[in-house]
């Protein structure tokens, strides 16, 4: 028997054990404690009193709550990953005092044991273990020669070195001392132990606690009358009661149905398997928007929240033409005030579904929006991990579950000082009294995105900022740009006229609409339009003859090969009574009889239908009778597959002799660029197959367009691909 993991399993379960001088005493859950597990105690008190002697945090463990087990997992999938760092970082201007530090971070880990913890396994299972004597990983490092760029990139990289969760300690602290009155301070904790509330509390106890080593006292803090384990407790007693099964009823009804993955176009393909590389896009709404905002929700009876989350849910339907969104929302998981003051992991998801179908007024869907977030709200404490469990969604690696987008409004800042405000937002640099010490924030790069987009608020005092994070995988900075700067168009439109429909809310600006409307679509290009196509193939007979035309299997036939065939089949034609205006049928397989038969109907003035012989004789019978062919073109083959119809039949094999005893020359038919080319008839998926009329000046601008855009020249070669049934095959 693992004697350790044994008396770790009974501790988890509840047990208490402890020394009395040479007895060894129990407490606890008396459930646990069966004359089995007694029996083993009583066998093993020697060792186990030597063990607690000597590793007395070894029965220091306790159970991980929801969320901490869902980081644990995701860190053992990717333990070199830094995603889930979380740093602060000033700048200090003062006087080193590396001594008292290091007694400061020591007192706020007695303070607050989640930063003294590893998370080892016992038994399979992550657990977390609370050390009394763990070693302060506490570092001083010479950057007195370093350049700026240097700094920030050692900074850097001291944020992103990856922790090991079950050997080493879950918090570091590093000292940059770049002169005797300057210093940059780095404390960065996973997000295992502590979150953003957490931050703004370490950040508000650190002068506090530093002042007080300096002066020799004890701090004036409040004592914390709990635990992260109270909390722990609490949530597993929550799940497993009948409150925690109505909390599951809400959400499994609120997300019945097939849940819809939010498609926003991306600039890149999607990585297989989900990336965490990050960006921020930072903006600012003026204090006139603001004020708007602000008033409109008072109107609407909602808070600046939902308002903003409400635009930003209309953003992302129009964005992604979807009508059903989820968007996900952080919640500070503190619903109990007693948990409060508590240093740790309690930050969670809720999950906002909008439905947008049937094209609501704004103000209709504000009131929906308001509705769904109160009742989320009311709904907070069922712990998100499990409700994926719970589901079970089809899951897809390149994606995170249930919603990948999320907003979050940072209104506990606001009741910060001006001071604290400013260290925890961290995104200028501004000279700050932290406690008697003069510093200012840090700007570090902590820009993983945990989703693919994340809408950032913080409400300050007469206006808002945002940042939009991102992933860079997916999207360009420029993209991020244009999209906040939709979301603010969006803002501005809706506080001038919240009755609007949500889908005819423009998102363009009016530089945009000029742009998209008059300088793109300015595509004006003076191509000849007196030409007809067989004229400018013509005119390439003339500079290269001898250059290969077309290829097909073994057979090839230059310029002049083909113009001489299709001139000849052509004078057969006119005979025939083929001129402008009048249609001829073509029915061939791929071949260069068929590139002829086009060719040459073109030159004889008239304009072809393409007959594919796979079509169902029903669809060839209504096509050549609607057409009113005048002539049709086959092989006795395909001949026989035709239905009765009233045009004239010419076959290469039976017409061959009439057809070769015809000029070369060009021929003369009066057809210009107005004149119809070609009719192609529709599939008939709707109805009856019609057909679809093109001139020559019609194909022609296509055709001299794509040579400006594509520059085509004679070592390019184009695969005929296409069945000539299909208009594609026209340019091909």
């Amino acid at each position: 028997m693992n004697l350790v993991e044994f008396l770790q399993n009974i501790s988890l379960k509840g047990v208490k054990l402890w020394c009395d001088g040479e007895k060894l005493r129990t407490g606890g859950s008396q459930e646990v404690l069966t004359p089995d597990v007694i029996a083993q105690l009583k066998q093993h008190k020697t060792q186990i009193l030597q063990l607690l002697q000597e590793q007395p945090d070894i029965l220091q463990v306790y159970p991980l709550s929801y969320g901490q087990k869902n980081i644990w997992f995701l860190w053992q999938l990717a333990p070199q990953g830094h995603h889930y760092n979380l740093s602060f970082a000033i700048r200090i201007y003062s006087q080193a005092d590396i001594i008292t530090w290091q007694q400061t971070f020591k007192v706020l880990r007695q303070r607050h044991p989640l930063l003294r913890s590893t998370f080892p396994k016992v038994s399979e299972q992550a657990v977390l273990q609370v050390h009394q004597n763990q070693e302060l990983d506490f570092l001083q490092i010479d950057a007195t020669t370093w350049s700026e760029d240097e700094l920030h990139k050692r900074v850097t990289e001291a944020h992103r070195h990856p922790f090991d969760l079950e050997k080493e300690p879950v918090m570091r602290v590093r000292c940059f001392t770049c002169s005797e009155q300057e210093q940059v301070l780095l404390l960065t904790i996973h997000h295992i132990a502590w979150d953003g509330w957490s931050m703004n509390l370490i950040i508000k106890e650190l002068p506090q606690l530093y002042q007080a080593q300096r002066a020799g006292v004890e701090a004036s803090l409040p004592e914390l009358k709990h635990s992260y384990q109270d909390y722990v407790r609490w949530q597993r007693e929550l799940v497993e009661s009948q409150e925690g099964e109505s909390l599951w009823d809400y959400w499994q009804q609120k997300l019945a149905g097939e849940l819809p993955v939010l498609n926003l176009p991306t600039d890149r393909k999607r990585p297989p398997i989900q990336t965490y590389n990050g960006g921020s896009y930072p903006f600012k709404l003026s204090e006139k928007l603001t004020q708007q905002l602000k008033t409109l929700a008072q109107k609407e009876d909602v808070t600046l929240y939902m308002l903003l989350l409400a635009v930003f849910q209309v953003l992302l339907s129009r964005y992604s033409g979807q009508k059903d969104v989820l968007v996900g929302s952080h919640t500070f998981g503190r619903s109990k005030a007693e948990f409060a003051p508590i240093v740790g992991y309690f930050v969670d998801s809720v999950v906002m579904r909008a439905d947008l179908s049937g094209n609501p007024c704004f103000t209709d869907f504000l009131s929906q929006v308001r509705h769904t977030v109160l009742e989320a709200l009311a709904h907070q404490d069922y712990p998100f991990v499990l409700l994926v469990e719970r589901l079970q969604p089809p899951r897809d690696p390149s994606r995170s579950p249930i919603f990948q987008v999320s907003f979050l409004l940072q209104n506990f800042i606001q009741q910060q000082s001006q001071d604290i405000r400013k260290l925890l937002t961290n995104r200028t640099k501004a000279l700050v009294d932290w406690g008697g010490l003069k510093v200012e924030p840090f700007i570090l790069d902590q820009y993983e995105s945990l989703f693919d987009l994340l809408l950032e608020m913080l409400e300050e005092d007469s206006y808002v900022t945002g940042v939009l994070k991102y992933n860079t995988d997916l999207f360009d900075e420029h993209t991020i740009a244009r999209m906040a700067d939709h979301f603010e168009n969006l803002l501005a439109l809706i506080v001038s006229n919240p009755e609007q429909r949500v889908g005819q809310l423009p998102l363009l600006s009016e530089a945009e609409r000029q742009q998209l409307l008059v300088e793109w679509n300015n595509t004006k290009i003076d191509y000849p339009t007196d030409k007809c196509i067989h004229e400018i193939f013509e005119a390439q007979v003339e500079k290269n003859p001898e250059a290969v035309a077309v290829v097909f299997e073994e057979q090839k036939l230059t310029y002049s090969e083909l113009n001489s065939k299709a001139n000849q089949l052509a004078r057969y034609l006119q005979h025939l009574g083929v001129k402008p205006e009048v249609l001829v049928g073509i029915c061939y397989e791929r071949s260069v009889e068929m590139v002829i038969a086009l060719l040459a109907t073109l030159k004889a003035g008239g304009a072809y239908v393409p007959i594919d012989p796979s079509y169902p004789p029903q669809r060839l019978a209504y096509m050549l009778a609607d057409a009113e062919v005048l002539v049709l073109l086959t092989t006795p083959a395909l001949m026989k597959l035709m239905p009765e119809h009233q045009a004239q039949l010419v076959c290469w094999e039976q017409d061959g002799e009439a057809i070769s005893s015809q000029s070369i020359e060009n021929p003369f038919s009066g057809v210009n660029y107005q004149n119809l080319a070609y009719v192609i008839y529709t599939s008939g998926s709707t109805g009856k197959p019609k057909g679809a009329m093109n001139t020559h000046g019609g194909i022609c601008n296509r055709l001299l367009w794509m040579q400006d855009a594509f520059s085509l020249t004679s070592s390019d070669k184009i695969l005929q691909k296409t069945p000539f049934s299909f208009d594609v095959s026209v340019w091909e």
